[in-house]
């Protein structure tokens, strides 16, 4: 469908990048506070920390071993908490400000511990604090994304140490490449909310992590069953509300650009779940709670970059790619390949996130229903932009996470013994339980 609807369209015409992101425009001349946009943006903010707690938190835990549950919560306790204090040190300043070079490759420490930055100093008619906030909302949830890579047999120390390497070292690079007025913006690469600075780099992460911690000891001979089906579908329902603020938000204002992208996040997020439990329906036989939440957050991820340039049509498009093509990749990888990506990080958030990426060249079509590109740029011209994006992004992510991968293997430090593991992470490393049932 892609070849067809691209098959047409030429004509050379240089790639403008203002039409990127709208999170990068506040690198342009201030505006005046505008209220109403900063009243959104705060609320914003909290729906997308809510996504990561309790709702990604809960959506996993659900996912795990009842002798696992506490541990994956405690992971993304953990890396909200500590992303905030390294957004601050330096990880907002090097994504959001420019770094003096023509290559724009990262930012500089204009910006460390926030300096220069007053309760008055505005963004794009934003207060810079809530800016601020905003953006490290998406720090948080990107690395948390990885958690469901390695749940049940990895060392707290490995999580606390690839976090804080991979933030400075995977994110924050990206995010200025697309966000932060970086090379990838100039080459014209549309990313609305998302799909390449979050999900792609977290599914590159995660399948990494999947071949570099290695197998739960049971997998694949012993099914490993989710305790709670139950918590995992209201950790997805958080998802789905936070994610309004994560695509909607990302417009930067409240008006119609972010009504619209509420609109097809839900629409796709719709479609992709009911997509994903017809195809388990007609395949095993039932669908599954766990199926149809999981197709929900597929067509989630898949429309994330899109958000800002799709339509309804292309809503339900992105929604049925989502939820098909990662109902396959999930069982491919599990089933064929035996590849223990224990919550399908890579299938669902990767694979959605590089559709989402690709497709944003045909939804973005007036045709489709789409808002259009920059001018003098065509669909095939966007198609190229977006193909590079990803390709660059997917690399980076790769082969950065398995540099600190081998890193903390090296040192001994990644996996904790047999016995641990077959005792469970939640009383062996924090002496806790989830349930304490008497």
């Amino acid at each position: 469908m892609i070849a067809f609807a691209l098959r047409r369209l030429t004509a050379p015409a240089v790639l403008l990048s203002a039409f990127c992101l709208p999170l990068a425009a506040f690198a342009a001349e201030d505006k005046p506070l505008d209220a109403a946009n900063t009243a959104w943006i705060l609320t914003a903010t909290a729906l997308v920390l809510f996504m990561t707690l309790p709702g990604l938190a809960l959506f996993y835990a659900g996912l795990v071993r009842s002798r696992n549950a506490l541990s994956v919560v405690m992971h993304c306790v953990l890396i909200a908490v500590l992303v905030s204090l390294l957004w601050l040190i330096a990880g907002y300043s090097l994504a959001f400000t420019d770094g003096g070079s023509s290559q724009n490759w990262i930012g500089s420490f204009d910006r460390a511990f926030m300096a220069g930055v007053t309760a008055e100093t505005l963004k794009d008619g934003l207060p810079e604090t809530v800016f601020f906030m905003f953006q490290m909302t998406f720090a948080i949830i990107t690395p948390a994304l990885i958690v469901g890579a390695w749940p049940e047999r990895i060392r707290f120390s490995a999580v606390v140490l690839f976090t804080g390497l991979w933030l400075f070292l995977v994110y924050v690079p990206v995010c200025h490449w697309i966000w932060g007025g970086g090379w990838l913006s100039d080459h014209g690469v549309i990313d609305f909310a998302g799909g390449l600075v979050v999900h792609v780099t977290a599914g590159m992460a995660a399948i990494v992590a999947a071949l570099m911690v290695g197998r739960r000891r049971d997998f694949p001979h012993e099914p490993l069953l989710p305790h709670s089906p139950g918590m995992t579908a209201t950790g997805a329902g958080m998802l789905w509300v936070g994610w309004y603020g994560f695509n909607a938000g990302s417009a930067l204002a409240a008006n119609g650009s972010a009504g619209m992208a509420m609109m097809v996040t839900h629409i796709a997020a719709a479609t992709g779940a009911l997509t994903w439990m017809a195809i388990e329906w007609l395949r095993y036989g039932r669908p599954s709670l766990v199926g149809i939440v999981t197709g929900l957050i597929a067509g989630l991820a898949t429309i994330t970059p899109a958000a800002g340039v799709a339509g309804p049509g292309g809503a339900v498009l992105i929604g049925l790619c989502g939820g098909s093509i990662c109902f396959t990749v999930t069982n491919l990888l599990k089933q064929r390949l035996k590849l223990d990506d224990s919550l399908d990080v890579f299938a669902v958030h990767g694979v959605g996130g590089a559709l989402g990426i690709l497709l944003v060249a045909i939804v973005g079509q007036p045709g489709f229903g789409g808002t259009g590109f920059a001018e003098g740029v065509t669909a095939l011209m966007q198609f190229k932009a977006q193909l590079l994006g990803l390709g660059v992004t997917a690399l980076w992510s790769g082969l950065v996470s398995w540099g600190i991968f081998a890193m903390l293997k090296a040192s001994g430090n990644l996996r904790v013994s047999e016995e641990d593991e077959s005792d469970g992470l939640d009383i062996t490393t924090h002496g806790e339980r989830a349930y304490d049932l008497r």
